[in-house]
């Protein structure tokens, strides 16, 4: 097995009034329900790093070191949230409850991502702040576990952090193979990379989990509360996908990735190589029809106001 990705193949284009204008390459693998491989395109054992895709594994690995938190709490720990109301809310909440406070929080300050969000926030006179930024939840969920753990707080990033290590070896059990480099996510965190075979079968492993598991717990609790896994504004495919999909597990990642999975079905995991955003659901979705899932994965493309193309896949 390679250390190095080695790159995708075209998986999808970008039509403007009928007329191909951009392309996009990258690599996506599918599982069936026993995590074979049913099909795939491009480099799907190289290592790359998952981003915030690798979050509900972090999750598990924090229940497994004693984190106590379950439900829309437990949402938000494996969250990319927007910062609305309810996220924000929900974050000072877990803070509060352990005795931390937000400065404790090693995420970069930030504004909210969705817009309506931020506006509300600059109309109010606020800065940037480290609870309104988008991986908040995370970084609650870690400072809560270490706490519980007696562990330092002003590291917990390290890597060399008992919690970071925990979290560190759960990923390599849910992914069923090494790290292979571990580096830093845009909130400061460590992010491990490893293939996306490994990562379509970590979560297909949490959605096919036992009730009362750490991986069931996260599963459920992302599926029953998925405006807390990303927000209602505008293009958030996690919410809106998990919201008409019953029983999908999704969890995008920056620089063109995601991952998802339905129990009794299989997996999918890809990784645009431009780190393109777009391209993203309608390979997606071409993923999941060759499990015989219709998954909604269009991607308009607008001109002048109104709808001129799409942005499709031709894998």
């Amino acid at each position: 097995m390679s250390d190095l990705y080695a790159g995708g193949e075209l998986l999808a284009e970008v039509v403007r009034s009928e007329f191909v204008e951009s392309r996009h390459h990258g690599s996506v693998v599918v599982l069936d329900a026993h995590r074979e491989v049913a099909a795939w395109a491009g480099d799907v054992l190289g290592a790359v790093f998952p981003r915030s895709s690798v979050k509900p594994l972090q999750a598990v690995g924090m229940l497994r070191a004693g984190l106590d938190l379950a439900g829309p709490d437990l949402a938000l720990v494996a969250a990319s949230h927007r910062g609305q109301d309810a996220h924000i809310s929900g974050v000072r909440e877990i803070l509060d409850k352990s005795g931390i406070t937000a400065d404790d929080l090693r995420c970069p300050p930030d504004y909210p991502l969705a817009e309506d969000a931020r506006d509300a926030v600059v109309r109010a006179g606020h800065r940037r702040e480290r609870v309104f930024m988008n991986c908040s939840g995370k970084h609650a969920g870690m400072l809560r576990t270490a706490k519980a753990n007696d562990w330092p707080l002003e590291t917990y990033l390290d890597p060399a952090h008992p919690l970071q290590q925990r979290l560190a070896a759960t990923v390599e059990e849910l992914a069923g193979e090494p790290i292979r480099a571990t580096g830093v996510d845009g909130c400061g965190a460590p992010v491990y990379a490893f293939s996306l075979r490994g990562l379509a079968g970590a979560f297909l492993r949490l959605v096919s989990a036992p009730e009362g598991s750490g991986e069931r717990a996260v599963a459920d609790a992302m599926r029953r509360y998925p405006l807390l896994v990303s927000g209602d504004d505008p293009g958030e495919d996690d919410t809106r996908l998990m919201r008409a999909v019953p029983g999908l597990l999704l969890k995008g990642g920056a620089e063109g990735v995601a991952a998802a999975a339905l129990p009794g079905v299989g997996a999918v995991a890809l990784k645009i190589d431009d780190g393109g955003m777009r391209a993203r659901l309608p390979v997606l979705a071409a993923g999941f029809a060759r499990l015989g899932v219709n998954l909604p994965g269009q991607v308009p493309v607008f001109g002048g106001g109104r709808e001129v193309g799409v942005v499709r896949s031709v894998w």
